[in-house]
């Protein structure tokens, strides 16, 4: 949901209160708060290349270069829209767009630029670094709960390498664990067993009582939605973790 604007207010709000009225609260807070109709993301789309076709490359197309940073433009997409736009615009424009974009995406790693590509790709948000359990993890994992009631449900999203370490959910009756993959390539293994590779759509269902670990692959960010399985007396025993050697073989799979 876009935050509430008061740019106008603060600008104009004495000088030319009507126009500062529309600006906040009809444009922002109307037609980009619209999002049944078009996300955030492609009204930053249609906004940028709206303003570049005109030639206002000041400091209000700044302002939209970084809101559509904030609302999930990658800096490999920006340059893709900026060199699309540029056929049909003008070249000349689109060379004042990208010292301007090169600017506003300048301190983006190809960390945070795989991130939100993985967001991008799904529903479920990505949430906040799983510091809790980071101690059972090799590499960096996040976690956003989906469903606290009833059946808990979360969205587990793994960056490329990352898995967690061997472990089993124990139970006297019920219990257990189901995988929904939603995003990104991983793998599953129980031990004694073959790893497994997952994609979106595929569903892992961990009886109580089984030893097992997943994660990503190595070059592939991914996200599962984890199912505590309701029973008796449940809870988690955290073993070793997975050897680099062993992780870095399940390639060829």
């Amino acid at each position: 949901m876009a935050a509430k604007q008061t740019a106008g207010r603060d600008n104009l709000g004495e000088f030319a209160p009507k126009f500062a009225e529309l600006n906040d609260d009809v444009l922002f807070g109307q037609i980009w708060s619209r999002e049944n109709e078009l996300s955030l993301r492609e009204r930053s789309i249609v906004t940028v290349t709206s303003l570049l076709a005109q030639g206002l490359v000041d400091s209000s197309f700044q302002y939209h270069l970084k809101t559509a940073k904030d609302n999930g433009i990658t800096k490999s997409e920006i340059a893709e829209i900026l060199t699309h736009a540029a056929f049909y615009v003008g070249w000349p424009k689109a060379w004042a767009a990208f010292y301007m974009a090169k600017e506003v995406w300048a301190e983006e790693s190809d960390e945070m630029e795989g991130k939100v590509k993985h967001q991008n790709q799904m529903i479920f948000p990505i949430g906040q670094p799983n510091n809790a359990f980071a101690q059972y993890f090799i590499g960096k994992s996040y976690l956003a709960p989906v469903s606290p009631e009833q059946v808990s449900i979360h969205n587990v999203t793994f960056e490329p390498g990352c898995r967690n370490n061997w472990h089993i959910h124990h139970a006297k009756s019920g219990g257990g664990q189901i995988l929904i993959c939603v995003n990104g390539t991983g793998y599953y293994q129980e031990w004694g067993k073959p790893a497994r590779k997952l994609k979106a759509g595929d569903v892992i269902n961990i009886p109580a009582g089984v030893k097992h670990w997943h994660g990503a692959t190595p070059d592939s960010w991914f996200s599962h939605l984890a199912i505590e399985v309701p029973g008796q007396e449940t809870s988690n025993e955290w073993l070793e973790a997975v050897e680099d050697t062993a992780y870095y073989n399940l390639d060829a799979i």
